[in-house]
């Protein structure tokens, strides 16, 4: 299994420069302190200094974790994966995370319009035993376009992105999202629905006749629709300036003709995540 979607890593922490010690400078310093004596150290030292400061200018969160979740979109078997992250915020207007890159285009009062690049990972027919015959969705490259609306510790987000290569599909999500601090404490709900056009619907839970034939499975043409509901729940705890644990429950459920593909094996799709992260 690929893990399709990551959620954005943020924690309303303050960051600051991570000065290294001066016994460890020293040491990393190596023969060159012995040489040039304190002036190598201070150098090592300040040589970090600007790169921590650096960092924590860019709001640097790196970490990893684990993932429990369905084989693929619709399976009925579970796996757990290693998932390393990182993200960074460059000034007000430039975020990376591991779905891609994403630019803040336009702000009027609550209202924010921005643009995202990224990728789809696709599907192997190597990822369950029930995909065998229907071949694989190549990865392809997302462009897409989110407008958020934020009223104090509440957001309504509308976000479009079209695949390039791979399904060469199109998806569109509507969301409201509520967050909520207590002392180091984050917590965060939402729910979404997510629509899929034609061509990304019959990628994902279509049946050719061809692959109908390889498979086993019973041919299935599907067409543009609703494909499922989420709804996320997320705790974010922050054990120190600079270290922070995030658990994360998606309760997801197939709709309509997507639940109804063959390819599907069951329409309730739960997942568990659980990272650590340190903070510059």
């Amino acid at each position: 299994m690929r893990i399709r979607h990551l959620a954005r890593l943020g924690l309303p922490l303050a960051c600051s420069a991570l000065l290294l010690p001066p016994a460890l400078a020293g040491h990393l310093a190596g023969p060159a302190a012995t040489l040039d004596g304190g002036a190598a150290t201070a150098s090592a030292a300040d040589g970090w200094a600007f790169v921590a400061g650096t960092l924590a200018d860019w709001n640097v969160v790196l970490g990893g974790g684990v993932m429990m979740a369905p084989k693929y979109e619709g399976s009925d078997e579970f796996d757990f994966q290693p998932v390393p992250f990182i993200t960074a915020s460059f000034g007000e207007h430039v975020t990376v995370d591991p779905r891609g890159v994403s630019v803040n285009l336009h702000s009027l009062g609550d209202l924010t319009l921005s643009g995202q690049l990224g990728y789809d990972t696709g599907r192997e027919q190597s990822d369950s035993d029930h995909l065998r015959g229907l071949g694989d969705i190549d990865m392809g490259g997302v462009v897409g376009a989110t407008l958020t609306y934020e009223r104090g510790a509440a957001e309504i987000y509308a976000s479009i992105e079209r695949i390039i290569g791979g399904s060469d599909g199109t998806q569109a999500t509507l969301g409201f999202k509520l967050a909520h601090d207590a002392g180091q404490f984050r917590f965060s709900a939402g729910v979404s629905t997510t629509w899929a056009d034609e061509d990304y619907m019959q990628a994902y839970f279509g049946v050719t006749a061809a692959q109908s034939a390889l498979s086993g499975l019973s041919r299935y043409d599907i067409g543009a629709g609703f494909k499922r509901v989420d709804i996320e729940l997320v705790a974010t705890y922050a054990v120190t300036e600079h270290w922070l644990v995030r658990g994360e429950v998606g309760l997801g459920y197939l709709l309509g003709d997507a639940a109804d593909s063959p390819v599907v094996q069951e329409a309730f799709q739960p997942s568990v995540m659980l990272l650590v992260g340190y903070r510059f």
